[in-house]
């Protein structure tokens, strides 16, 4: 077997906007695993708020070039921890097993047939007007993910429920919140939203211990893999689950199954990357109530194929992309 790694750039149609900041350009990580005339594929996203960049990720990966015959899906969780490089290792493992079993991932992973999704559309962090515009253009999508900092909450989501009044809003806060701003939004909640991401820095969760919103909130950088998920008892309702956070769709599964067992609601998540990079998030959604899958549709382009998106929805891959 050969495996091959390499970094690509794919540009974002305008720019991306949260609470740390702008991007105009999404960093992907590529892995190739080769086994005769079978390749499985893997996309990462580094991210350096988790302390990741795309060499050290790159180089991560490259460390398994010569003992790549005797990886598999099991050795590989011990041999590196959550995070992007053992991501897209573990999705071109699973891509380069269903291909030699002639068989789809979901079937080899023991789940149930992945099923189509309503995914959240991300209106990005801006002025309100031009919030407001964005979500016009957006109106057709049930779900809107609009992006906040601390300043001026309720004009911007005012301005997005006025573009798209029909839309149900996920709030993403990207922990830019403290205890007395959301107490104030969840005292008088704004009209349409039915989620809370990640309203405070993950280090200050304990001040959510007990407390019982009328919106769920939704651990997103609190919430790495199911280990993670012991910290988070008795202080949110939901979790975003992210494979580049869990390492992959390996850990995800478990994390999916162990939240489930704690009672917690599953967003299933991804960062701004390629279709190959969504592919393998779909096999979670039998277990997820939301989706937050769009990052190939802030792209300006996207590969070949890419995931089927229609009203709203995107829907599982075909082989050619993965899985």
């Amino acid at each position: 077997m050969r495996l091959t790694v390499r970094d690509e750039t794919w540009p974002i149609a305008g720019d991306f906007r949260i609470a740390r900041g702008a991007k105009s350009i999404a960093h992907v990580v590529v892995v190739e695993i080769e086994d005769k005339d079978m390749v499985g594929r893997g996309e990462c996203v580094p991210y350096d708020c988790y302390g990741e960049s795309v060499d050290g990720v790159i180089a991560q990966i490259r460390t398994f070039a010569g003992q790549i015959d005797a990886l598999t899906i099991q050795s590989l969780q011990s041999a590196l921890p959550p995070g992007a490089a053992r991501n897209a290792l573990d999705c071109a493992l699973w891509d380069l097993k269903a291909k030699r079993e002639t068989a789809e991932v979901w079937q080899l992973a023991g789940l149930p047939r992945p099923t189509p999704m309503c995914t959240c559309f991300t209106v990005s962090l801006d002025e309100p007007t031009k919030m407001a515009e964005a979500a016009r253009n957006a109106a057709h999508w049930p779900v809107l993910k609009v992006k906040l900092g601390r300043d001026g909450v309720r004009e911007r989501l005012a301005a997005v429920k006025d573009g798209a009044p029909k839309a149900d809003i996920v709030v993403d806060a990207n922990e830019a919140w403290d205890m007395k701003l959301l107490e104030a939004l969840l005292a008088a909640p704004p009209d349409g939203v039915v989620l809370v991401e990640q309203p405070l820095p993950a280090a200050e969760d304990a001040m959510l211990a007990g407390l019982r919103p009328p919106i769920p909130l939704c651990a997103d950088e609190s919430i790495h893999d199911a280990v993670s998920l012991s910290g988070l008892v008795d202080k949110y309702q939901a979790v975003n689950i992210k494979l580049d956070k869990t390492g992959g769709l390996t850990e995800a599964i478990a994390t999916a199954r162990q939240a489930q067992t704690m009672g917690l609601r599953i967003m299933v998540g991804c960062m701004v990357g390629t279709s190959l990079g969504m592919a393998p998030a779909l096999m979670l959604s039998p277990f997820a109530q939301w989706a937050d899958l769009d990052g190939p549709l802030l792209l300006a382009r996207d590969r070949t194929p890419p995931l089927p998106y229609e009203d709203g929805m995107v829907f599982p891959p075909s082989r050619v992309l993965w899985g």
